[in-house]
């Protein structure tokens, strides 16, 4: 994976270990869903020798939907009036998917 737990506990500014699973599921989650909109495997790409490091805004991506996963835990958010923000997670990746079919 290329986000590891201890970096997303900074993220999410959580100091305590109970939730380490919780996060290490959602990591890999994300890492999964991003990795399927882009088309390509991220470690396939970047970070490998010869290859370029890993790009940060991709880690971000990673780090900001498991933040949002970790925060909202059901599918459905009631009373609540919520807008994506600009340049976050789809419009991240969205700069590096592969479009080819």
């Amino acid at each position: 994976m290329i986000v590891d737990v201890e970096t997303l506990k900074e993220q999410l500014r959580v100091d305590f270990e109970d939730d380490d699973d919780v996060i290490e599921r959602k990591i890999a989650a994300a890492q999964d869903h991003v990795e399927r909109y882009l088309g390509f495997r991220i470690e396939d790409e970047f970070g490998g020798e010869g290859q370029d490091d890993i790009p940060p805004a991709l880690i971000e991506a990673v780090c900001q939907l498991v933040g949002h996963w970790y925060q909202n835990r059901e599918t459905v958010i009631v009373g609540v009036n919520a807008q994506e923000m600009p340049m976050g997670v789809a419009d991240i990746l969205r700069e590096y998917r592969n479009w080819s079919w």
